[in-house]
């Protein structure tokens, strides 16, 4: 085998082997949380991907929103535009979730889907 061809081979060998280490959509799964566990716990969960549902809520002044459960357990959701649909509806968003005491506990939406019955 000529240098060109190891050097081709060993390149598809290390390719092959990053596609089957990150698997096939490239992140890892959300973590599913409950909201009670991210406030207890935030820093537990600090810059992860994660799954967890309430209701949405709002404030007029300064603008944000958030999800909530019966013990007011809550996180910010950003981006507003993309919650802002779905207040007061019972929902279950994924997406990357962030911790600082400074800024609170926050979560940027990769998906929202409403959750029927509750």
């Amino acid at each position: 085998m000529g240098p060109y061809r190891r050097r081709a081979a060993c390149l598809a060998a290390t390719l092959l082997a990053g596609l089957l280490l990150t698997g096939c959509g490239g992140e890892t799964p959300a973590s599913e949380v409950p909201l009670p566990v991210l406030a207890n716990n935030p820093a537990a969960h600090d810059d992860s991907r994660v799954a967890t549902r309430g209701v949405v809520r709002h404030f007029e002044d300064p603008l944000h929103y958030w999800i909530e459960d019966e013990d007011l357990n809550r996180v910010e959701i950003f981006p507003h535009e993309r919650i802002a649909p779905h207040l007061g509806e019972a929902v279950r968003v994924e997406g990357h979730f962030r911790f600082s005491p400074r800024e609170g506990r926050r979560l940027t939406l990769e998906s929202v889907e409403r959750l029927e019955g509750d």
